[in-house]
């Protein structure tokens, strides 16, 4: 029988000439070589007659309707009704159908494989203990997240997990947050944010995944984590995590968000140190299955949403999730490896205002620095030490005024300061010194490395980009965001006219304009307030080199669902490919060519259910949906996309 399955496989993969295989579920790899002009006859000699000579030409996607009130259960639930189309060199096609397969519901009991089980998406405080949630003393329980969001498929050369029947593949996934205790109150940035490692079983035969073990990544380290959002892999097969929102230093310590933080973390509500959050952590993958960690405190103290690695392995464009947000780019001294570089911002130069607008970029340099000599002085450093920061006019011209989180700052570098600044209080310091930190909420970043196009989303075109407040930059309000394209080129130089150690450096960036959202008025019938059928909110974004497409989960206040889009970047088509339960974030996202043969969409949701103005119509109707399919709210799913159906 393995011996059959090996010999279908190479006349399949011979045939398909490197097409996407997604995995099939429960579905045979015969299926699909039923039809296709294929031979039986393994042999590929040049003039055999049973030679086969059918090619893979293309894939795309055909597009799923959005669910409405018609059939309330797909609304309050994840749900695919797309489907991806191979095109062959004679013209022939196959479409395969699409589904979801998770892993698990956050919540759920999965094995630790050691014999017992651990809670999937549980959180644990710095000795590793599980944080309880007694906020309903009858109902004390362990608190877990309804927050995953990155996560990273990867193999490693010789796993050693026992248990593993099939191939041995690696997930990594982090979790935001929790939106709420059992009683009700709000939970965002209170907890330390687990990350975890799932162990796969892949099945040769058709690449469907299947959890073996979830082991909790020991975060004490590196002081816990905060906020993990968006996620990458590195070229070098690590995890590249976030950590956003960075606590505001200046005033971090007296919030009560950020005391809850310390206490659930170091049970004592003061011995959080801001300075140690709003960096790039880094997780490795060891063979047995357990994961290690670092943050990279070189990278800049920014909103780290999601960072993309250039095909030189060295250059990282980062994705800075906040209002006063500013386009970050970091060049490592050497490949795979993080630990010490120089970091820039943006400088746009608006070359048009109409839309989300456009225009040209250089590069400031930030300053150069080990993430060794940054660690040291978080350690030791407290923001007056770094900057005088007044909230106020101090009516004093040696303070320079800025924007700082969509407010005034008046600011003044405090002497022998400027490294600590640039990488500490690295929005500040890049304002200070003319950077464009003007973007709203500039989420996810990915690269198309054939043409050299890096995408970046605005989830929202409002505030510091549409008010004037931020010199050089004034587009046109857009609630719904747009993806923007920026070309990379090499050769280029600093703002002081030095070379930029890098041959992708971003030059320009102006909306996709297929990617562009459109607010509507009045809202549609089922409530939605952003035009269904075009992105709304986008968040999430990759890019499968080999699909040709750029992958779009939102992050939407304006659609009653959220959903996940793929865009041709040749046919310029746009097809919605997967719909989240109600209110739920689309997050998790990330689209991998080839794992042992296999193409994978990975895609996870969160905070189902999450209410807001725009579900009047439909919460009635879908809250009890929602509760039943997710453990009252509190769950989520982590999982992909699968192929359910071979059709002509």
């Amino acid at each position: 029988m393995q011996d059959t399955t090996h010999a279908n496989r190479r006349r399949l993969l011979k045939m398909l000439g490197g097409a996407p295989m997604l995995p099939l579920g429960g579905v045979s790899m015969a299926a699909l070589l039923a039809g296709c002009n294929s031979s039986d006859d393994d042999d590929d000699t040049p003039g055999n007659p049973n030679n086969p000579t059918v090619t893979f030409k293309s894939a795309s996607f055909t597009s799923m309707a959005a669910p409405s009130l018609a059939n309330p259960e797909l609304m309050a639930r994840t749900t695919v009704g797309s489907s991806m189309v191979l095109t062959f060199s004679d013209g022939s096609t196959r479409k395969i159908d699409l589904g979801y397969e998770p892993f698990f519901m956050t919540g759920d009991a999965v094995p630790d494989g050691k014999g017992g089980t651990i809670i999937a998406g549980g959180y644990f405080d710095n000795t590793g203990a599980p944080i309880m949630d007694n906020s309903v003393p009858a109902k004390a329980r362990a608190f877990f997240s309804n927050c995953p969001d990155g996560m990273s498929l990867l193999k490693l050369a010789a796993p050693k997990v026992p248990g593993v029947n099939g191939n041995t593949v690696f997930a990594v996934v982090q979790f935001e947050y929790q939106s709420m205790d059992q009683a009700g109150a709000d939970m965002y940035g209170r907890l330390p944010s687990p990350i975890a490692v799932l162990t796969l079983a892949q099945d040769p035969a058709t690449g469907k995944l299947s959890l073996v073990k979830y082991s909790n990544v020991d975060t004490s380290p590196v002081n816990g984590l905060w906020i993990t959002c968006g996620a990458s892999l590195s070229p070098w097969n690590t995890h590249l995590s976030s950590e956003e929102y960075e606590p505001d230093a200046t005033v971090a310590r007296t919030q009560a968000q950020f005391q809850a933080y310390s206490q659930n973390l170091f049970n004592d509500p003061n011995k959080a140190n801001p300075y140690h959050y709003g960096h790039m952590p880094e997780v490795t993958v060891n063979p047995d299955g357990t994961g290690s960690i670092k943050k990279h405190y070189c990278m800049g103290r920014i909103s780290h949403e999601l960072v993309q690695i250039m095909p030189d392995q060295r250059t990282a464009l980062m994705g800075d999730d906040a209002t006063n947000g500013g386009l970050f780019m970091f060049v490592a001294d050497r490949k795979a490896d993080l630990s010490s570089g120089t970091l820039y911002v943006a400088k746009w130069a608006q070359t048009s205002g109409t839309g989300p607008g456009a225009g040209t970029l250089t590069w400031i340099n930030l300053g150069h620095a080990t993430s060794a000599e940054v660690k040291e002085l978080a350690d030791q450093l407290t923001a007056p030490d770094i900057m005088d920061v007044r909230t106020a006019d101090p009516a004093d011209n040696t303070f320079t005024k800025i924007r700082f989180s969509g407010r005034d700052n008046w600011v003044k570098l405090m002497p022998g300061r400027r490294q600590a600044a640039a990488f500490l209080e690295t929005h500040r310091y890049a304002a200070l010194v003319g950077g464009t930190l003007g973007f709203t909420k500039m989420e996810g970043t990915t690269v198309n490395a054939k043409d050299k196009i890096a995408y970046s989303a605005m989830s929202r075109i409002e505030s510091s980009m549409i008010d004037g407040t931020v010199p050089g930059m004034k587009v046109q309000a857009n609630s719904a965001g747009a993806v923007y394209q920026l070309h990379m080129k090499a050769g280029q130089v600093d703002t002081n006219g030095q070379a930029i150690d890098s041959e992708w450096v971003p030059v320009d960036m102006a909306a996709v304009p297929e990617l562009v959202g459109a607010p509507i008025t009045p809202a549609d019938a089922l409530g939605n307030t952003h035009n269904a059928d075009k992105i709304s909110n986008p968040d999430n974004l990759k890019f499968s080199e080999k699909l040709r497409t750029l992958f779009v989960g939102e992050d939407s206040g304006g659609h009653v669902n959220n959903f996940l889009w793929a865009y041709n970047v040749d046919t310029k088509v746009l097809s919605r490919l997967l719909s989240c339960p109600v209110a739920a974030e689309s997050t998790g996202l990330q689209a991998v060519d080839e794992i042992n043969g296999w193409t994978y969409i990975t895609s996870n949701f969160q905070h189902a259910a999450d209410w807001g103005g725009v579900h009047a119509v439909v919460r009635p109707t879908l809250e009890p949906l929602v509760k039943a399919n997710y453990k009252d709210g509190f769950g989520a799913s982590v999982g992909y996309l699968t192929g359910v159906k071979i059709g002509a």
